[in-house]
């Protein structure tokens, strides 16, 4: 198994899917809860509980992140999180009650499959029932309705999914992430060509996104371009953050999708990384780690389309 975000001890993945509606959830638990935070770069976002990740909210401890597909409707797989953590005792105390808290992200998944099933709340129980230290990638929960290169339109997208990496320190601080890429543009490889993006139908090979933005064609065409896509990732770290702190890793961390995904961070993508600090030993300095955490979540958005199987009439990479 390649480096995987449960490199973070503490940290379990689950993923629960529909087959035939493509389309899923995964969860990324931290059952001894962990400071969270978030930062959301795209103009188009579906997400829970983002507000509270805040440095300046009072919670600063989460217990788990929901990453589900089906748009809007997919956020409703965070109940289903939020009720398997309660009967298991997990969540932030009020006295009368344990309350777990678990934000939540979307991708937009319906143009794949069926568009009329979603990731559920009984999906994200299932998730969890499901999780464990060992990642699965490419095709599986949220990944697996996950589709890039869409400039030309989702017939000439290409098949995406869930991706991982992670990196251990020589003071042993851990640097995990999971990723699922949805994106409206390619995904390039780091020093390299397009690794999966919009496909010339006509003549073959990749269409290049960044060229197609320079004709007028497709700047016509993007009054009619709706914000079907993002891409949403988890950093974890065995490193002791506070809020502020995590903010900021987030916020590096960020530099890993605009490193391999062209374009990115537009209006139409909902780009959301979260963090998750389970705080087991003093932290490297933040611009060591942040650094290093956009290195790893490129890595991982690489292995999404790397990783990933054609589904659902689309090609991946691995058959282009």
């Amino acid at each position: 198994m390649p480096p995987t975000i449960t490199d973070v001890p503490g940290i379990l993945v689950g993923h629960a899917h529909d087959t035939e509606a493509l389309t899923g959830c995964t969860v990324v638990l931290a059952p001894d809860g962990a400071v969270g935070a978030v930062d959301v770069r795209g103009g188009g976002p579906g997400t829970r509980e983002t507000d509270l990740l805040a440095p300046t909210a009072m919670v600063s401890e989460v217990h788990g992140i929901a990453l589900c597909g089906g748009s809007a409707f997919g956020l409703a797989a965070a109940t289903g999180v939020v009720e398997w953590l309660r009967e298991h005792g997990i969540g932030y105390d009020v006295r009368v009650a344990r309350v777990p808290i678990v934000p939540a992200a979307v991708i937009f998944d319906l143009t794949i499959g069926r568009s009329d099933r979603w990731a559920d709340a009984a999906m994200g129980y299932t998730a969890c029932t499901m999780a464990t230290t060992t990642v699965a990638e490419g095709c599986v929960g949220v990944g697996i309705g996950a589709t890039v290169g869409k400039m030309l339109g989702p017939i000439a997208a290409v098949k995406s999914g869930v991706g991982v990496w992670s990196e251990t320190l020589a003071d042993g601080t851990v640097l995990g992430a999971l990723a699922v890429c949805n994106a409206f543009g390619d995904v390039w490889r780091e020093g390299g060509g397009i690794i999966a993006g919009a496909r010339n139908l006509e003549q073959g090979g990749f269409a290049d996104a960044t060229r197609l933005l320079r004709t007028p064609e497709v700047q016509q065409a993007f009054a009619g371009f709706a914000a079907n896509n993002t891409t949403l990732a988890i950093v974890a770290t065995n490193a002791s953050l506070d809020k502020a702190m995590a903010t900021k890793l987030a916020q590096m961390a960020q530099d890993g999708l605009a490193r391999t995904i062209r374009p990115v961070h537009t209006p139409l993508d909902g780009d959301t990384v979260f963090v998750l600090s389970t705080g087991q030993r003093p932290a490297p300095h933040l611009a060591i780690l942040g650094s290093i955490a956009a290195d790893v979540l490129a890595h991982a958005i690489e292995r999404c389309v790397t990783e990933t199987t054609s589904i659902g009439g689309l090609p991946a990479a691995r058959d282009l």
